[in-house]
Formats: C-alpha cells, structure tokens, sequence
C-alpha cells in the first residue's frame, strides 16, 4: 500500500479530523484514548506499539484550548517515551497564536510559550495553517509546515459562480492575504478600516477603502470568535453599495450568540473549514463547512515520503479540492 507506514493517531478534539485524514490517505487510525478525571486530571494512553515508527498527532487547539493545549504535551510526551521514531504535531487550528507579540506592558507572549512548550515535550515537527501571523514559525526551533485554507476556499469560491465580485479584508492586517485570494481569484480587493480599543472582542468598521458599489462582495479572514468584525463590516459594504455579501473563514470558532449574529446578518453564506469541531455550526443554514483534511492529509504523504510541502502553499492537487469540495455540493 502506497501509504503503509503512516502512523496517525488523534488527541480527543482532533478525532473527526483524524479519520478524514485517514480517509483519504487509506490508513487505519491509531488506537488510543484519553481520559478526564472527576477533578480535571487528563490522561493519555496509546493503545499500539510506535517504536521506531514516525507518528503524526492530529490536535487543534480550539474551543477547548487550555485542556487541548495540554494534551498536546502529554501525548508528544507518551509517543516518545513509548520509542517513537518521531512524533510531527498535527495542528490544525492554533488557537494561543493570536497572542504573537507583547503590545502592551507585562502580558505574556502566549504562542511563544506555547511553541517552547510542544517542542521542550519532544515535538520533532508541528504542521498548521493558516497561523495569526507568519512570524509564529520563528518561535518554533523544529520545522513548521505553515498551511493555507486559501486554495481550497478559493476554489468553492469558483464554483459558486459569482458574478462580478470583490475580495474584501476586513482590516489592514489581512490585506497581504487577502490579496493572495483577489489574485487567485482574478479579482480586484477592498479593505475595511477596523479599529479595536481594548479586549472586549469587539471591532469598530470606520470606513471602506475600494470600489464595491453594484459588486458580490466577498469577505475573507483567518477566524472569527463572536462574528462582529465580519458581521459590522457586512453592514458597512451594503451601506456602500454591495450587493451582495458572501464570506469566508479559515477558523470557524464561533459560538452559539456568534452564529445567531451571522445568520440574522446581510451574510448570505460563510464558508468556513473544520479545522475546528465545531457543534454551534450544525443546525445554521448561512454557514457551510468544508474539510481540510485531504489537505493535511496530502501533507503528511509528502512529508513521510520526503518530497516538498511547498506546492501546497499556493494551489492543491485536483485530488485534495475534489476530496473536500464534492461532498458539500455549491453550484
């Protein structure tokens, strides 16, 4: 088998993800549970031999970020005093990445610590996507295969057909990116004028910067927690003139007052990926998830084999966007 070798096992927030994973690189999942004790206690254990073999843990830290956080470490810790070969974290959504920087006086630097952590518990290699900001990888000493949702979204994107469409950023610090997709998309960008005041996890549109008068306009972002930057500036771009309002997510980590806000909002559709299990999002009709695990799955493949991660980057195989698209129908 084309495969054979691959050693997959998942963390208790990464179990869906693991098996579509699995899935599409035909391999069987690792056999392994983790239990919580009455007081909190987390416990891990594997349940196969992975001596001498190189094993992948699939693991986002999401809704749950403390208790998943840790078990990262406990499991990185069990892998390799069990012998493994290796142990490559597998981390599709990071959630402490957003504290990347001390911007204000005696505040941690989070996703530092965080990083020092997971390699200090044996972590050999950590693979994520879509990171708050590129400069994460440098507090990681091991390789960082840095991911993007970008491709495949784009491409849902496509087969919706629009006609004549806009890429939106919602603030200047997504700009860079989301010319990627207006580029990818053969498109022109706007981008909203957004100022936050303190932590309250809610974000002022001042202004629209670009052209959306008559046009679809399409928001792109890495996450969302509560819906207000996307669902203000939805606000904003119908008071300038769009037409329509479609908008996508790389994280969907919304709560159940955050869905409530985006489906009484002029956002027709969020598509958003499962990178985060997310249960708030079953019962929306606006918001519609697509899988990224082809896409990490196509990654581990070619990191067992030893080829470049690189192409993934910027467009995926025919194979991956089929894998992930075809069950969520568009056209």
């Amino acid at each position: 088998m084309e495969n054979a070798g691959i050693k997959i096992f998942a963390g208790s927030s990464g179990i869906a993800f693991a098996r579509k994973i699995c899935d599409y690189l035909e391999v069987e999942l690792g056999r392994s549970e983790t239990i919580t004790f009455s007081e909190g206690n987390t416990f891990v254990r594997i349940g196969e031999t992975v001596r001498d073999k190189d094993v992948y843990l699939v693991q986002s830290i999401g809704l749950n970020p403390n208790n998943e956080f840790v078990e990262i470490l406990f499991w990185v810790d069990a892998f390799k005093r069990a012998s493994a070969h290796s142990v490559t974290v597998i981390m599709p959504y990071f959630s402490y990445a957003k504290g990347d920087k001390k911007d204000e006086p005696r505040v941690s630097i989070r996703a530092r610590v965080c990083a020092e952590s997971i390699e200090l518990a044996g972590a050999d290699r950590i693979v994520a996507m879509d990171l708050h900001s590129h400069q994460i990888q440098g507090f990681f000493k091991k390789p960082v295969d840095h991911l993007f949702a970008l491709p495949v979204l784009c491409e849902v994107i496509m087969r919706m057909r629009l006609d004549e469409f806009v890429v939106v950023s919602p603030d200047a610090g997504f700009a860079k990116q989301a010319r990627k997709y207006a580029n990818y998309l053969g498109t022109t960008m706007a981008i909203g004028d957004k100022t936050r005041k303190d932590h309250r996890e809610r974000a002022e549109i001042m202004d629209i910067i670009g052209d959306v008068q008559g046009k679809t306009a399409v928001i792109v972002d890495d996450f969302s927690l509560t819906g207000g930057s996307i669902v203000e500036l939805s606000k904003c771009l119908v008071e300038r003139g769009a037409k329509r309002i479609m908008a996508c997510l790389s994280h969907a980590v919304l709560n159940e007052a955050a869905v409530r806000k985006i489906e009484a909002s002029a956002i027709e559709r969020l598509i958003v990926t499962d990178s985060v299990e997310n249960p708030h999002l079953v019962h929306s009709a606006k918001i519609q998830c697509i899988s990224v695990a082809p896409l990490f799955g196509e990654a581990i493949r070619r990191i067992h084999r030893k080829e470049s991660v690189s192409p993934l980057f910027e467009r995926v195989p025919s194979k991956v966007v089929a894998c992930s698209t075809d069950a969520f129908p568009i056209d």
